[in-house]
């Protein structure tokens, strides 16, 4: 053993160690590794970031990008939403689930996947009345499954084809990883819903951070609305799982508090709901309406001091004055809004726009108050989208209703001014929340640009790199992704990592470490035998993955899977899928993929619950998985 061998491998013990132990994060193990091994000399100062550019470190962030775009329009929650079955039992209802999780694992980032079904699952789960955990988990394991089979389900796979490519070869196409992984995700997913019970029914601890108070707001039905002409019961039939409630009509002007079952809905009408803010936004979307206090809102300037007091004078007019003079004063203010210095600024972009809950304080100057009264749209070019009052439903309308103590309100408009609003009225500002109404010309367009970027890797027209970063910048000009918010989006500790620890396994190459380390193993354990080799690539992989992140443990394996395959004379594709489905199978701990992470506090999960389904799916993935590699990838 040589002295560059000595030390990479000493590096490598220690990143591993550092790994498991989990005190540091991942990016930061992986360049103190890199810089280690620059400071040793095992690795040029010269090359030492050129993983910064290599294609599999571009295609990650712009899958992330495109991701974002899927998720941002709507497109995969109008999927969802359309895919999942109505009143159906528990299998079911998995089933559903986990297939449409899979499946969209394949083509966009498997935590963004879960991320979107997730309230989906929290809903089914509420509705059937089990532990969030036992969908939840199901859930998780079918999104990581389906990451595997193609090329930018997940990380991995980018990095295992980058290795190789850097062998001489063409880099694995898009639809190469399919044949074993489509088999291995499909078995491994109808295992995970069969066996739903083995998952520990945990009680729900940590969903508060998804479930919020209900909110009363106000929805105009749209002329080409699918409710326009239908009967108030139908309409709440529509509502679904989802806990909308209406509470109330408003038909020219004149609001009925609940109407009955058989009223019949008109273009026009506007509908009080009471609807949790999570799922406002597919209701709203499902249903064809619109939120009647949602406007353009501007970037107010600043008023001068003679406005301010103008203002509040007419604060206490307002307050004092009839009913009367509150409808005017709304119509001066709604159709004359060249009077306020905040119509004069330039609109702000949608991404400047927040939402924000505020909670209204008991020494808070706002009590008594309205929207219209306090002039909020024209002073502070603020939109009231609703109001969480714990107690009596209010009688009169939003922009009407006058503010008590305790009171939550969902203001839409830029930090600044919510801010300033905050700071004038004595509210304490709680959170920024998201409101998301798909939008159907922009999904179709995301899910059209995901289309051919997909396309033009997976036909060979483009590099995969050079395909989705077309895919990027199409979405920043059609602005399914925010230009400004595009950098937002990319995971960028998960880029670190992958940029410096490509350097590193390439010194495991060039010292020929990865080669000494595959002939000890061969030597000493498989002793010669191809298919006991490969089985144990395979299941190594898959251990160091429920250790370590899975991008870390592919980069790991890579170079001693191609000298594993180097030392025997035999084919190192199969090598280098097995290391791609191993380092995709990481079902034993909460910090083997981030998907596992995520279900542990809403499922109410301990560090030990996983291995109960886990174990079992690791033992089933590589008795699929190893017959199939020799099959599609012969040795």
């Amino acid at each position: 053993m040589t002295t560059p061998q000595s030390i990479i491998i000493l590096i490598l013990l220690v990143t591993i160690g550092m790994f498991l132990w989990g005190r540091w994060r991942h990016d930061m193990i992986a360049l103190a590794a890199l810089l280690a091994c620059v400071v040793c000399g095992v690795i040029e100062p010269a090359i030492a970031f050129n993983g910064f550019g290599h294609p599999a470190v571009i295609t990650v962030a712009c899958v992330l990008v495109l991701s974002a775009g899927l998720q941002r329009s709507g497109a995969v929650d109008v999927l969802a939403r359309h895919a999942m079955p109505k009143n159906a039992g528990l299998m079911l209802s998995l089933a559903a689930l986990v297939g449409i999780g899979a499946l969209l694992s394949g083509f966009m980032n498997n935590v963004g996947a879960l991320a979107l079904l997730m309230p989906v699952a929290l809903q089914v789960a509420n509705r059937l009345d089990v532990p969030p955990g036992r969908v939840l988990m199901p859930l998780a394991f079918g999104t990581i499954l389906g990451g595997m089979t193609t090329l930018i389900g997940t990380p991995p796979n980018l990095i295992v084809s980058g290795f190789r490519a850097q062998q001489g070869n063409t880099g694995f196409a898009m639809f190469d990883f399919s044949p074993v992984g489509v088999a291995v995700a499909l078995t491994g997913s109808i295992f995970v819903v069969l066996a739903w019970r083995l998952v520990p029914a945990r009680k729900q601890a940590g969903t508060e951070g998804f479930e919020t108070g209900a909110y009363l707001t106000e929805a105009r039905v749209t002329e080409k609305s699918k409710i326009a002409d239908m009967r108030l019961y139908d309409i709440e039939k529509e509502f679904d799982d989802s806990g909308t409630q209406i509470v109330g009509l408003i038909r020219n002007n004149v609001k009925i508090n609940a109407p009955s079952g058989g009223r019949v809905i008109r273009g026009g009408d506007i509908l009080v709901l009471e609807a949790e803010v999570d799922s406002l936004g597919a209701v709203l979307s499902t249903l064809g309406l619109e939120l009647e206090e949602s406007k353009a809102v501007e970037k107010p300037a600043k008023a001068d001091t003679t406005d301010s007091e103008q203002a509040k004078s007419d604060d206490d007019a307002n307050r004092n004055g009839a009913a009367q003079k509150n409808t005017a004063d709304s119509k001066q203010t709604d159709s004359k809004p060249q009077d306020s210095k905040a119509a004069e600024s330039k609109p702000q972009h949608s991404e400047d726009i927040v939402l924000m809950e505020l909670v209204v304080r008991p020494e808070s100057t706002l009590q008594g108050r309205s929207a219209t009264n306090i002039m909020l749209r024209s002073r502070y070019n603020l939109n009231l989208l609703a109001v969480s009052r714990d107690g009596a439903r209010a009688k009169s309308r939003l922009r009407n209703l006058r503010m008590r103590a305790g009171d939550l309100l969902l203001l839409q408009g830029t930090s600044e001014s919510v801010l300033e609003f905050a700071s004038d009225y004595g509210c304490v500002p709680l959170a920024k929340r998201e409101l998301k109404i798909p939008d159907k010309k922009q999904a179709a367009l995301a899910g059209v640009i995901m289309f051919c970027a997909v396309a033009g890797a997976a036909f060979g027209l483009l590099p995969a790199a050079i395909s989705f970063a077309l895919g990027v910048l199409a979405s920043m000009v059609f602005k399914t992704v925010p230009p400004r918010s595009v950098y937002n989006t990319i995971d960028w500790p998960v880029i670190v990592l992958l940029a410096a620890l490509i350097p590193v396994a390439g010194a495991m190459e060039a010292t020929g470490t990865a080669e000494l380390i595959a002939s000890l193993l061969m030597k000493y354990v498989a002793q010669g035998n191809a298919i006991i080799a490969l089985g144990m690539v395979l299941v190594i992989t898959m251990f160091l993955s429920d250790l370590m992140n899975n991008a870390a443990t592919a980069a790991v394996m890579c170079p001693i899977a191609i000298g594993a395959a180097m030392a025997l004379g035999v084919n190192a594709d199969s090598f280098l899928m097995a290391v791609a489905i191993g380092a995709s199978c990481a079902f034993l701990t909460p910090i083997g993929h981030q998907n596992n992470t995520l279900i542990l506090g809403p499922g109410g999960f301990k560090f030990k619950d996983y291995w109960r389904l886990g174990l079992p799916l690791e033992i089933l993935v590589v008795v699929v998985a190893l017959p199939l590699l020799t099959v599609f990838w012969p040795l």
